[in-house]
């Protein structure tokens, strides 16, 4: 047996020899060798944290609201010597190498908008100049500058979204949103904040434009700014338009306000008092102010893009038109400001080690996103409670909708909460099919709760003398007041600062809540706050405040899907039992038992069946397609809601007090 073996293997090795000898035969008598990759070639300098020489010029003329483009002319200094960096070409131009903004703060993914920058032309001292696009890096132009040339001169325009399907909508005949990454370019072989800039813009008659940078002349409708640094100019985005009013709210703060009609700037003195608060309890919570001024820039409009984006010394923020005139039916809306304001310590100031980049160029490393967006988010729902902002009954609506909604995410399963901060890179931001499965920016949401978690940890070891308010003075609150530099931190000084305040298996804690999938729901902070999360036959406040504006109907806890106003399907959750009716996104729901749709007669047969008497008929149309759909849930109707353990003041009611 042993020597059939052994002749075996010597057949199969002499089987493979002759193939190779084959395979090489064939290779040699062809004289085509295997493929190869072509090496890649980098043809842009690295940034160098050394002084760039000379100012850049920028001129942005902003007036053409009726086609929305931007028209820029950039003048830049030549450096004295171009890069050494790179090898030097006899009998060739020197070149220089021009960026355009890609990974930008605040966004945290490669986001820059090269696809609407258009008619690029370079010259040097009125003459054109020949330039290149990088054949990997598209957002660098290589520029064969001329012989003895000190500047040289970039013209654009950038040819904004007219219509959702572009992009999102910066300009429109009554208000507009600049963001100078979309109209500038920068050298590259330099550090963006040692890059000095000088800009000026042009807006159209009789429009206010407010921006945080400093040095502002105004002559008519032109706008010209001090110089500063290219990294600080791109942190001061501006908001300008037709109707406008400002409200000075104490402590350097100014609540800057634009809207689409002028009715809309209507606010009650009680509500500027709210912001006020905001500021004051902000301040209260962190011990100081990273800022030497503040411009909150707030559009309410229906035309404009939505957005809400943090910046240094300032926050792009874009509310519905009733925020003012409709004050008592959106509080769900008035989280924003909060959390965009909270930036400023938490994402401005101080800022992951791998987040914080030389350039726009360099990617981000986004893993401490839960503490950068999950803790903002935390702190937004209880500055939000205790400037008056919002109700308290409100925020725990909200809470209980968090806490629900990832008590029956399947996603968890296989992805953990640090998994989706690569999510903006991932999937820019678009819809998802099965958002429950795929799992999204799940940072923000379920960060906050696990930091409201640790908060009550804190709380209850310490007998009520500490809490996570401690940790954000000793941690985001470190600089001087009126500074506004970036100080960087790891998760070893997270976790460092936390044991400082009460000492715990941070580490322990934190790796397991975030970096490990498989984890329960996120519900221990609100269970040692008080509270318990039980489920309704209606909504919560907040919920109900959402859904009233939206005329949206949510059976997530019950059908599994939502829908919007004309009964389509807008999201159905994994293996629930309208997901294993295939009642997926496009489905339109045209009857409920025979009888033309409304909300309210699908809620009535959801409640009709609690006993299995009368199962859900629907008749659907999807595609083109109709079908019938029967649906045999029994669990009624069920809306997230928090109730108190006894009918004592509990840790989170004591949270959500205010400090002043």
């Amino acid at each position: 047996m042993r020597l059939l073996e052994a002749m075996i293997r010597i057949s199969a090795i002499l089987a493979c020899a002759l193939a190779a000898l084959c395979l090489s035969a064939g290779a040699a008598t062809a004289h085509t060798p295997p493929p190869q990759p072509v090496p890649f070639e980098n043809k842009i300098p690295k940034a160098l944290d050394i002084p760039y020489p000379g100012v850049m010029q920028l001129t942005v003329d902003a007036s053409d609201t009726s086609r929305a483009i931007f028209r820029v002319k950039q003048v830049i200094p030549v450096p004295p010597t171009i890069f050494p960096t790179l090898p030097a070409v006899p009998a060739e131009p020197a070149r220089m190498t021009l960026l355009y903004p890609e990974w930008l703060p605040g966004k945290h993914a490669p986001r820059g908008a090269i696809a609407e920058l258009a008619g690029l032309k370079i010259t040097a001292g009125g003459k054109p100049v020949s330039w290149k696009r990088d054949i990997v890096d598209v957002y660098a132009f290589h520029v064969d500058v001329p012989d003895g040339a000190k500047q040289i001169t970039a013209e654009f325009q950038f040819l904004s979204a007219l219509r959702p399907s572009e992009g999102r909508r910066v300009v429109t005949p009554e208000l507009m949103n600049i963001q100078w990454e979309q109209v500038s370019l920068y050298p590259a072989g330099y550090f963006t904040r040692n890059i000095r800039i000088k800009p000026s813009i042009i807006l159209p008659k009789g429009w206010t434009g407010v921006a945080a940078i400093d040095g502002a002349r105004v002559s008519g409708n032109r706008i010209d700014y001090g110089e500063t640094s290219y990294e600080d100019f791109i942190d001061s985005p501006m908001f300008a338009g037709r109707h406008y009013r400002k409200w000075d709210l104490g402590n350097n703060v100014t609540l800057n306000v634009w809207a689409d009609e002028a009715k809309y700037l209507e606010a009650k003195p009680e509500h500027i008092e709210a912001h006020r608060a905001l500021v004051d309890e902000a301040i209260a919570l962190y011990g100081n102010r990273p800022f030497d001024r503040y411009e909150f820039l707030l559009g309410l409009t229906r035309e404009l893009g939505g957005i809400g984006l943090e910046h240094h010394r300032s926050s792009e923020n874009t509310r519905e038109t009733d925020y003012f005139v409709g004050w008592d039916k959106n509080g769900h809306e008035r989280g924003l400001l909060p959390h965009e304001l909270i930036h400023t310590w938490n994402g401005k100031h101080r800022r992951p080690a791998g987040m914080w980049t030389p350039d726009y160029k360099t990617p981000m490393r986004t893993q401490l996103l839960w503490v950068y967006e999950g803790q903002t988010s935390y702190w937004d729902l209880v500055l939000g409670a205790r400037s008056g902002l919002q109700s308290k009954e409100l925020i725990l609506g909200e809470l209980a909708r968090s806490a629900a909604r990832y008590q029956v995410q399947p996603g968890r399963s296989w992805r953990s909460v640090e998994d989706t901060t690569q999510d903006p890179v991932i999937a820019a931001r678009k819809a998802k099919p099965f958002y429950s499965h795929s799992r999204g920016e799940d940072y923000y949401v379920e960060g906050a709760l696990t930091w409201l978690a640790a908060d009550m940890i804190i709380r209850e070891r310490s007998g009520g003398r500490r809490s996570l308010d401690d940790f954000a003075k000793a941690f985001f609150g470190s600089g001087r007041d009126g500074d506004w530099i970036v100080d960087t931190y790891d998760f070893d000084e997270v976790v460092a600062t936390l044991g400082r305040i009460e000492p715990y298996d941070w580490a322990g804690f934190l790796d397991e809540k975030l970096r490990k999938p498989g984890q329960p729901a996120p519900l221990l902070g609100i269970e040692k706050g008080g509270y318990r999360l039980v489920y309704k036959d209606e909504p919560n406040a907040f919920e109900k405040e959402m859904w009233a504006e939206s005329k949206s109907l949510d059976l997530w806890y019950s059908l599994g899907l939502r829908l919007n106003r004309s009964g389509e399907v807008t999201a159905t959750l994994w293996d629930s039992p309208a997901f294993k009716a295939s009642l997926v996104n496009r489905t339109k729901i045209l009857a409920v038992n025979d009888r033309e749709y409304n909300r309210d007669r699908l809620k009535e047969a959801i409640t009709a069946n609690s006993e299995g008497k009368a199962p859900i008929r629907l008749l659907v149309k999807r595609d083109g397609r109709f079908r019938t759909v029967t649906i045999d849930y029994r669990g009624g109707l069920r809306y997230p809601h928090l109730e108190p353990v006894s009918s004592e003041e509990q840790r989170l009611d004591r949270l959500l007090k205010p400090l002043r």
